[in-house]
C-alpha cells in the first residue's frame, strides 16, 4: 500500500469539508493531512509494517 493514494483521498474529504474551517470535522482531515504529508516516509514505514502483519494474519 503506498501512502500517495491514502494522502490523495485524505486531501480531498479535506476539500469537500472546508465550508467551515472552524469545524471538528474539517480540522481533523486539515491537521493529519498536514501531519502525515510532512511525515510522508515515516507514514510510509508504517503501512509497509501494517501490511506485513496483516499477510502474517
Amino acid at each position: 500500500m503506498k501512502a500517495e493514494p491514502l494522502l490523495a483521498k485524505l486531501n480531498e474529504l479535506r476539500h469537500e469539508a472546508e465550508d467551515d474551517q472552524t469545524d471538528i470535522e474539517y480540522l481533523a482531515l486539515h491537521h493529519a493531512f498536514c501531519f502525515l504529508s510532512y511525515k510522508m516516509s515515516e507514514f510510509q514505514k508504517y503501512l509497509d509494517e501494517v501490511e506485513r502483519q496483516a499477510k502474517k494474519d
